[in-house]
């Protein structure tokens, strides 16, 4: 377990339109999670036999990848820089 100064997570809330192509049209809401790894993270899930997204999108800010829950949900992957 890591100390509470040791914690780097964020809560962020953003909100897209209702016509947006972000998100997948049955699914309002994607969980996005902040790790520390990315492309490690993303070829363990493919590994372990998990839907990934083949897109990997690089910013300034962090990189983002996305995977498939077991319920069908797209859920994004950020790496903060």
């Amino acid at each position: 377990m890591f100390e509470a100064s040791q914690q780097r997570g964020r809560a962020v809330v953003a909100f897209f339109s209702a016509k947006s192509d972000y998100f997948p049209l049955q699914q309002p809401v994607m969980l996005n999670l902040q790790v520390d790894d990315l492309d490690a993270l993303l070829d363990a899930l493919i590994a372990a036999g998990v839907e990934v997204d083949a897109k990997r999108d690089h910013y300034d800010f962090g990189n983002f990848g996305w995977f498939t829950d077991p319920e069908g949900n797209r859920v994004e992957l950020w790496q903060p820089k």
